[in-house]
């Protein structure tokens, strides 16, 4: 079969063939084996027959992305896009948008699904994902029945468990589809810290015959390590096998330089780090490379390290990597130019060698993700975000560690983290081979548990989901209390669990149900009051902001205030991250009047709210974003996202206005000045 020009693969066929016959599909394949291909067609077909489709993805950046491949495809006209930032052509009969916009229009009965024919879900093992993956179960679950699904994601070992969830509460066939083989195949090796490039079998023998430097020999007088360095590199006369691995012959003769260092070098034995990773891979041609690290500041780091040493373009090339940062700095406020991480960018770019994190600003990710899809970026240091959906391959993938700090303790890479990264590596119809290449201390390193991260299976999907007083809200309004059990019962929670554990969460639903009789936001299990309705429209922080802001006091809040409430509850403490202290009138006022009223303080941050005040002042008072950067230590990109955050809370509390209390024009025209006020120069999305 072909599409497009294209001959299918197996597993694309029978997908097709499946959602042909009027099936949803679940595809579980390795990456860069062509899934979005399945999607391409789904989107077709409904094209043709004047239907609408939804293609969701889990971050906004993803979206962006996919927008613009689209309308290539399909032309502007056809193609809309929806994330909270932008609203563009909401009719078209092909929508981007995040799960969590969808979501919300399920949930709120928009009559814009009522002719949508299909949903693809990119990245769908987000299900299983601790924060996130309640919006992704409530997709599935509140989606009309006529709706069918693409889901897409890397292998899944109970993928048949999930479809068939999804046929028990939908009433539709659901199939399983399965590609385990690559297209290009991937080799799983070693950068040994004292040894340079190593198969694991390799490091397991020098552990035995104990050919590790002593603690002694390391810290002897100065000296180089000869031919150790990087395998035979800057100048070793090292001999190494196909993989830069030492023969057996060489190994009595390592033991020997270990056991007598004089024997093999004077001086202090250095380790290898990842330039001389690097240059083994500048060596044995299997550049591009991405690199990544498990920490923003070090993608940074190494990237300029490796900049002041190598570089990887000639004139011409360098040429047009000026001309491409030219164009897209003029574009943007001028004030991206002047900040030092874009100096710092601008000269890894002109060495062919660039550094991606979530804290950069959006428009120096985008300048990064365009110059290495021209193939102008031989090394590019990412942290694991870059791995999202973003379809940027490379000949090798190189993990500085393969451990992570996971925001409590630090811990090894599960099978999932590791492939989801590795995947990138190997690019069809440019490489026969992709290489994924980790940096070991092998000295101190498990081996069984690196044994099991490359080659275990990928973790089970599992249910991470989580009632929110939101949709309770909305669940009561459209739909009667024998509907709602049958709602609680359909998630993948409750179809996961055995006996009587089925039932849990209709224990955890009727407390949520006193809770909120209790607050005033019910008159009943089946009624909503005031309050109530007003929070069915917000869809986090839903009963604290329903308090700050449908209350009388609300009417007194001045911009600021209404900002800083916004702010203080979106939020998230970060390690490292500090601001200028200043003086707090507003946020000493705000907590003074709400304390005259019904101790309305409690639902307050106040520090969060003190320590933001200055920053946020600045802003609203026009100050420039340069500005903004003297005031907090936090990334310039985390700095925008947190206003675009805010942003989002100011306009749904707007909506819920709006709908719930439209007599209140004096708040609602308070909201739209802040709303103005925040989004502005660098804060602003443009398409």
């Amino acid at each position: 079969m072909e599409f497009h020009g294209l001959t299918l693969d197996r597993f694309q066929t029978e997908a097709i063939a499946h959602l042909d016959s009027g099936s949803s599909v679940v595809v579980s394949a390795a990456t860069g084996t062509g899934k979005t291909l399945i999607a391409d067609y789904i989107i077709d077909k409904s094209f043709k027959e004047g239907r609408k489709v939804f293609y969701t993805a889990p971050i906004k950046a993803l979206s962006n992305q996919k927008f613009s491949q689209f309308k290539q495809v399909y032309g502007e006209e056809n193609v809309g896009i929806l994330t909270g930032d932008v609203s563009n052509n909401p009719n078209a009969p092909l929508v981007i948008m995040t799960t969590e916009i969808y979501r919300n229009m399920l949930l709120a009965k928009d009559p814009i699904t009522d002719d949508l024919a299909a949903v693809v879900f990119d990245e769908i093992h987000y299900l299983g994902d601790a924060e996130r993956g309640t919006v992704w179960e409530e997709c599935i679950i509140f989606s009309p029945a006529h709706v069918r699904f693409v889901c897409l994601s890397a292998t899944i070992p109970n993928a048949k468990q999930f479809a068939n969830w999804i046929a028990s509460i939908k009433g539709h066939p659901v199939e399983v589809v399965t590609e385990k083989k690559r297209a290009v195949p991937l080799e799983h090796l070693f950068f040994d810290t004292w040894f340079g490039e190593s198969t694991i079998e390799e490091i397991r023998h020098r552990k035995k015959e104990h050919s590790y430097p002593k603690y002694d020999d390391m810290f002897a007088g100065r000296g180089g390590r000869g031919g150790q360095r990087g395998g035979g590199g800057r100048g070793g006369a090292g001999q190494h096998n196909r993989r830069g691995g030492y023969h057996a012959n060489q190994r009595s003769q390592q033991r020997t330089a270990h056991a007598n260092p004089s024997a093999a070098h004077k001086g202090k034995r250095e380790k290898l780090n990842h330039i001389d990773l690097i240059k083994r891979l500048r060596d044995t041609n299997r550049l591009s490379c991405i690199y990544f690290c498990f920490s923003r500041a070090n993608t940074e780091k190494r990237s300029v390290e490796l900049a002041r040493k190598m570089t990887f373009l000639d004139k011409e090339k360098e040429e047009r990597v000026r001309t491409l940062c030219a164009a897209k700095l003029g574009s943007t406020d001028p004030a991206v130019a002047r900040l030092g991480t874009t100096h710092d960018l601008i000269m890894c770019l002109e060495h062919g060698i660039a550094f991606h994190h979530a804290g950069l600003l959006p428009v120096l990710k985008e300048l990064v993700e365009e110059i290495f899809a021209a193939g102008l970026l031989s090394v590019l240091y990412a942290t694991q975000t870059f791995a999202v959906g973003i379809n940027l391959p490379a000949r090798t993938v190189c993990f500085d560690t393969l451990e992570k700090y996971d925001g409590t303790v630090f811990r090894h890479l599960s099978s999932t983290e590791y492939f989801q990264l590795a995947g990138r590596a190997g690019r069809r119809g440019l490489d026969t081979v992709g290489y994924a290449i980790s940096m070991v201390d092998a000295e101190y390193a498990d081996l069984e548990k690196m044994q099991r991260i490359i080659t275990g299976e990928t973790e089970a999907l599992e249910s991470q989901y989580q009632l929110s007083y939101n949709t309770i809200l909305n669940m009561i309004t459209h739909h009667n209390k024998e509907e709602r059990r049958i709602i609680l019962l359909s998630s993948f929670y409750s179809y996961q669990q055995a006996g009587e554990h089925r039932e849990r969460i209709i224990g955890v639903y009727e407390k949520k149900i006193a809770r909120l009789i209790s607050l005033g936001y019910l008159h009943d299990e089946d009624t909503l009051a005031p309050h109530g309705e007003f929070a069915r429209h917000i869809y986090s922080n839903e009963l604290r902001i329903t308090e700050l802001f449908l209350s009388d006091v609300a009417m007194e809040y001045t911009p600021l205030q209404i900002v800083i409430l916004c702010a203080a509850l979106e939020y998230e403490d970060r390690r490292l991250v500090q601001f200028k202290h200043g003086d707090t009138p507003e946020t000493d006022a705000l907590i003074l009047r709400c304390k005259e009223y019904r101790d309305l303080h409690r639902w307050l941050r106040e520090s969060a709210a003190r320590k933001l005040e200055p920053m946020l002042a600045a802003w609203l008072d026009g100050a420039g974003f340069e500005t903004l950067t003297q005031l907090t230590t936090m990334p310039e990109g985390d700095i925008v996202r947190f206003m675009r955050r805010i942003i989002d809370v100011l306009q749904q509390i707007l909506h819920a206005i709006i709908l719930t209390e439209p007599e209140n024009t004096a708040l609602r025209d308070k909201l739209l000045g802040c709303i103005a006020g925040v989004d502005r120069g660098i804060v602003q999305v443009k398409l």
